[in-house]
């Protein structure tokens, strides 16, 4: 399984971007998918998920309200929509693709629920 993000950039603090992650390899719409981020020195901090039926949502704390997880499985794409964002946003964007196909229990929020990674996107806010 590959998982190829992009959409990183530079913004100022209240700004917007849109993080997107395409898929391959694998019967994508079987598997919950995720995003991480991480910053120097850092445990990789869990950011969204969101369920393989595309159905439920799950987001870390510290971004609720602000960020949006959609998936689009014709494509086998799943994004991140970041509003309103925040110099502590700036981090490394992974996004990551389920273990448990169809899962059904708790929503995937750690590094462990997640086989495959990609290669991270950078995201910098500038205040």
């Amino acid at each position: 399984v590959q998982l190829q993000a992009s959409g990183g950039g530079l913004v100022q603090a209240g700004g917007s971007l849109r993080l997107s992650c395409a898929a391959s390899g694998r019967t994508f719409s079987m598997y919950d998918m995720g995003w991480f981020r991480q910053t120097p020195g850092k445990e990789r901090e869990f950011v969204a998920t969101i369920r393989w039926s595309g159905r439920g949502t799950y987001y870390g704390d510290s971004v609720k309200g602000r960020f949006t997880i959609s998936r689009d499985d014709a494509k086998s794409t799943v994004d991140l929509q970041m509003n309103s964002l925040k110099p502590e946003d700036t981090a490394v964007y992974y996004c990551a693709a389920g273990s448990r196909p169809y899962n059904r229990g708790t929503y995937d929020t750690s590094l462990s629920d997640y086989k495959y990674w990609g290669q991270g996107t950078l995201v910098t806010v500038s205040s």
